[in-house]
């Protein structure tokens, strides 16, 4: 594991590093707007996903870095997202652009532009909690190449039946909220729940050429 400091053009961003030996792709996957790297499923892809061929890039964006606790807007993510890239790409490997929440939305609004393998898109926020008429499908129909997306099935932000067809791929985590929790009833625990997670993006990242 290493970490770097990245300058951009809104702060210096961190990007932890998780090799694998002998990788085929990179996966850098960034954080929501309410929380860091430490997330249950950014820290399972990251231990998970070297074992299988595929380095894993942890972003934290400048905002973050530097403390605040509130996201900026979400063109100022994007330019973060932006100067981050050259140091995702820097090994020589595709790209695979990806996040949690609204990093999930970066990655789909920049993948075409920044030349993104794929897109993994964890806990899409489809619409904020209880407003469905304001939804962001656009952005995600809008990724331009092959996505996968990772949703709790009670995720407030968007439970995956009122997702819209489209040509990505979609896994459910059963029970689990926006942050991939189940309650202490269900069926499954919170472990099984968090392999149901790696073991979609380790199938998905196996199909990808």
């Amino acid at each position: 594991m290493k970490t770097e400091i990245i300058s951009t053009g809104t702060g210096d961003a961190r990007v932890t590093w998780h090799p694998a030996k002998q990788p085929r792709l990179v996966l850098a996957v960034s954080h929501g707007a309410g929380g860091g790297i430490e997330a249950r499923d950014l820290q399972a892809l990251a231990a998970v996903l070297p074992r299988h061929e595929v380095t894993v890039a942890l972003v934290e964006q400048p905002w973050r870095v530097a403390g605040k606790k509130l996201a900026p807007a979400p063109k100022t993510l994007d330019v973060g997202w932006r100067g981050i890239w050259p140091a995702l790409a820097r090994p020589g490997l595709p790209v695979i652009s990806g996040g949690r929440s609204a990093g999930a939305r970066v990655a789909c609004r920049t993948a075409v532009e920044l030349g993104a393998a794929a897109v993994l898109a964890l806990s899409f926020p489809l619409h904020p909690p209880g407003k469905p008429e304001k939804s962001r499908a656009d952005e995600l129909l809008g990724s331009g190449v092959p996505t996968l997306v990772v949703q709790g099935g009670n995720d407030p932000f968007g439970k995956p039946q009122e997702f819209p067809d489209g040509s990505f791929e979609l896994v459910e985590v059963p029970y689990g909220d926006h942050g991939f929790a189940v309650p202490k009833r269900a069926e499954i625990t919170q472990d099984e729940a968090v392999t149901v997670i790696t073991d979609a993006v380790v199938k998905w990242v196996g199909s990808l050429g």
